[in-house]
């Protein structure tokens, strides 16, 4: 069986795949596509992060692929209907990078609500903004409201809870009496309420023509002056550009976003000096020890339906 990969992968799980299989990984694949979608005419399986669009053009190719597997866990770049009806199975790496996510979340938070982490070139050019940087705030006592709720969002709750916040969360995929609500100590609340209560609002929901936007420059409005917004889940699903307005009108008190739209951010984007605003490359979900987790999880996934 040849399996393609088209983006990093853990180099133990490659390893593992390629006792089996015969393996073409090449982390700059997504960049050729030409060279891509000749290699996709024999591949058994795909393997692929978030570049790589498995669609039109690609999909067409991939006429011996029974499973594209997904280095992460949003499936934008994917068209599973399309892949499905071809008897492709699409195998997502489902809650291996949550704790990172939820990490980058709590970190971010008490970087930005703190404000004085971000000072270093002054000091160290020999400046003392002592009494600018003394009004920072603690997060134990904040509320952080997640837009979404499932397990990236539980647990970004659970260890915001252990720093002594109050959670509240909104998802619609949830009723009002699930008894998630009353297990995890998080209070059910509507979108309005959530954007108008919060200290710090995470968004944890996938792009869909019902989540586009869904942070507005109206709702971005609403929110508690000072507080801080953090996107770990798509571009598209915030006003980037209201976001940023917000903040260098000082009504907004920070921003981290670790995805965008575009990706990477084209010249003249709305982030450019940018004050309070911790901006990252599709990162959140990454680190050392879940690139491991991810890469075994779909290693073992792929191996197991090729096998099947």
């Amino acid at each position: 069986m040849q399996i393609v990969i088209s983006e990093f992968m853990d180099e133990s799980a490659v390893a593992q795949l390629q006792q089996q299989h015969d393996v073409m990984y090449d982390p700059t694949l997504v960049d050729d596509m030409p060279r891509l979608l000749q290699l996709a005419q024999t591949a058994d399986a795909l393997i692929v992060r978030n570049r790589t669009q498995v669609r039109d053009e690609l999909l067409a190719e991939l006429a011996r692929c029974k499973v594209v597997g997904r280095l992460g866990v949003g499936l934008d770049n994917i068209d599973v209907p399309a892949c499905e009806a071809r008897g492709m199975k699409v195998v997502p790496a489902t809650g291996a990078n949550a704790l990172a996510v939820a990490e980058y979340v709590i970190g971010t938070a008490m970087v930005l609500l703190r404000g004085v982490y971000l000072s270093s070139d002054r000091v160290a050019s020999g400046q003392w903004p002592r009494a600018a940087l003394s009004n920072g705030r603690e997060i134990s006592g904040t509320c952080l409201g997640l837009v979404g709720f499932g397990g990236i969002g539980r647990l970004t709750a659970r260890l915001a809870q252990g720093l002594g916040m109050t959670v509240i969360a909104h998802d619609p995929m949830l009723a009002s009496d699930s008894p998630v609500w009353s297990e995890t100590g998080v209070r059910c609340a509507s979108l309005d309420h959530l954007i108008a209560s919060a200290d710090v609002i995470s968004l944890h929901v996938p792009l869909t023509p019902g989540t586009a936007n869904m942070l507005s420059a109206e709702r971005i409005g609403q929110m508690k002056p000072g507080a801080v917004v953090i996107n770990t889940s798509r571009g598209g699903i915030a006003d980037e550009a209201a976001v940023a307005a917000a903040l260098r009108e000082g009504r907004l008190g920070g921003a981290a976003f670790d995805v965008f739209e575009p990706e990477p951010l084209a010249a003249g984007n709305p982030w450019e000096g940018c004050k309070n605003a911790i901006l990252t490359p599709h990162v959140a979900g990454v680190t050392a020890e879940s690139n491991v987790r991810v890469s075994t999880l779909i290693a073992a996934e792929v191996a197991r339906i090729l096998k099947a």
